[in-house]
């Protein structure tokens, strides 16, 4: 019981931010680099907006998105701000370094694991992003494919 009513709170939580000004801080994560394996954690990105972005490489609204991704990231890097990729592949990371090669993806992909897609809130449909501002809440869920239009004006608006 106590882990579903944790669940609801965390989903709530998360749901509620989307709307809100400040949001929820964002779930620590320390997650392996699909390209060589380093950890990267969550903690590295302190004071710099992000947008989280689950996908994987066989859903193909999350392909169509990594060229809208790269064109962000590199249009606002130097304002503190990165892109970062979460796979939730099950192939595993060479799969997902195979497409960052193909794609020439520009922006840290990291090999998600079930306690990051749960402390997200149960990610389930892909892609889902993350809206974070400089202060490690979350601002914004994007649900689905979102254009470039709504996260260039979105992202401005925690630079």
């Amino acid at each position: 019981m106590k882990t579903i009513k944790g669940l609801i709170i965390g989903v709530c939580l998360l749901a509620c931010a989307a709307q809100a000004r400040g949001g929820v801080n964002m779930p620590a994560f320390s997650l392996p680099a699909a390209l060589d394996g380093t950890v990267v954690a969550s903690e590295q990105y302190r004071g710099k907006a992000m947008l989280i972005t689950f996908f994987a490489t066989w859903c193909p609204e999350c392909v169509q998105e990594i060229p809208t991704l790269k064109e962000l990231h590199a249009k606002f890097q130097q304002q503190g701000f990165s892109v970062v990729a979460l796979s939730v592949d099950e192939g595993g990371a060479d799969v997902v370094a195979r497409l960052m090669r193909q794609a020439r993806i520009n922006y840290p992909v990291l090999m998600a694991d079930r306690t990051t897609t749960r402390n997200f809130g149960n990610v389930v449909a892909l892609p889902t992003s993350f809206l974070v501002n400089k202060n490690g809440q979350v601002v914004k869920k994007y649900p689905g494919y979102a254009s470039r239009s709504l996260l260039e004006r979105d992202i401005a608006t925690v630079l």
